[in-house]
């Protein structure tokens, strides 16, 4: 009798979703999914739940391969010696790999006031409130997004579009990982939806009030809807389970994603660390990771020595409402270039790479293998950088 594999996937997002179907390759493996939620969220989709033009919802049948078990559960904390996953409903899910692919959240709101006040959106269930509370809201009532980021910049249009009032409050700078073109071109777009942008080092809430935000040079701004898209975290299960994680809590790896506490525990997504020089938390990036944590796994079942992390970055593809959008490319090593691509094209390119992350997953559900990534991104020399580092 053929020996099975016991593998569960902690987390049912991007990497998380990748990871469970490509594991399939090895009829060997009974993989579990476990996640809080029946269905899965496309987050990058979470900008539009605000204004209804998406419900940012996909049903797992839809992308999950056949024979892999969702538990819809929250894990409480990973018994790495036991190899053992406590969930939230008491239950408990016995492994032989883990495969650690909890995503990423927004940053706890540490200003004054702004945990009472604004509202996040780095969630789906945080997504109605918001669309309620700006539903609420006057017509020409003043909508404050703080926060310039992707996220920032998606909401703040997104809703501008819709003939809201909308300030940008920007923290430092107006898209910090564009190019300045690209960032010109921001500018413009925002410009023409008569969104203000408020950036440099003034422009950095303080405060906040159930009516106004407080910057650091002592503008008071009104606000009917405060927003607030500043910052990721990630969950603290790794930390809480007394595996070594980075000072954010993503978990610790090497280069083949596997945890350097324990060979039976890989990571994916955006809360893996690996080398202490994790990739840039996007789908872009968690997408192929799950892939290459699940081939980690089964190099250790096969016996044979994993691969160590290969991919690249393209860009970044930014909505800029429904109309407009923002394409900035990359170097493979996701420095930037000078060029971007903006205007309805990149909006179209935007809506096509949405999709596409779903087909992706969907694809590899009916084929496991199927999925490949863009690979070369130059590893050692970030790797070579971050140690020189003082």
């Amino acid at each position: 009798m053929t020996e099975q594999h016991r593998v569960v996937v902690v987390g049912g997002g991007y990497a998380g979703v990748m990871a469970a179907n490509h594991l399939r390759l090895d009829e060997t493996v009974d993989v579990t999914l476990i996640n809080p939620r029946p269905n899965f969220v496309e987050r990058i989709r979470l900008h539009q739940v605000v204004t209804g033009s998406d419900d940012s919802v996909v049903d797992y049948q839809s992308i999950l391969g056949a024979g892999i078990r969702l538990v819809v559960d929250s894990a409480t904390r990973i018994d790495a010696a036991s190899r053992r996953v406590e969930l939230g409903s008491g239950e408990t899910l016995d492994y032989d790999y883990l495969i650690y692919a909890v995503g990423s959240t927004g940053a706890a709101a540490t200003v004054p006031g702004a945990a009472e006040h604004a509202f996040p959106i780095s969630e789906f269930e945080h997504a109605e409130p918001l669309r309620a509370a700006v539903a609420g809201a006057a017509a020409d009532a003043p909508i404050i997004v703080v926060g310039a980021g992707p996220t920032g910049i998606e909401v703040a249009a997104e809703l501008a579009e819709e003939g809201r009032r909308v300030t940008l409050v920007c923290g430092s700078v107006l898209g910090p990982y564009l190019s300045t073109a690209g960032r010109r071109a921001a500018a413009k777009r925002f410009a023409k939806l008569g969104v203000t942008v408020l950036d440099g080092p003034g422009a950095v809430v303080t405060a906040v009030g159930p009516a106004a935000v407080t910057l650091a040079d002592g503008r008071e701004l009104p606000s009917a809807v405060t927003i607030w898209t500043a910052g990721f975290a990630v969950p603290d299960l790794a930390a809480r389970s007394g595996l070594t994680t980075d000072p954010i809590g993503r978990l610790l790896t090497d280069e083949t994603l596997t945890s350097v506490d324990d060979p039976h525990i890989v990571a994916a997504g955006d809360a893996s660390a690996p080398s202490d020089v994790p990739l840039r938390m996007s789908c872009q990036a968690a997408i192929p990771l799950g892939a290459q944590a699940a081939n980690t796994v089964l190099s250790r079942i096969a016996g044979t020595e994993p691969a160590v992390l290969n991919q690249a970055f393209t860009g970044q593809c930014i909505s800029m409402g429904r109309d407009a959008g923002l394409i900035q490319l990359a170097h493979l090593d996701d420095r930037v270039m000078p060029l971007y691509v903006g205007g309805r094209v990149a909006a179209s390119i935007k809506e096509a790479v949405c999709k596409g992350t779903v087909a992706f997953l969907a694809r590899e559900a009916r084929k496991p293998g199927s999925y490949f990534w863009l690979k070369g991104g130059k590893r050692q020399r970030r790797l070579a950088e971050a140690v020189a580092l003082p």
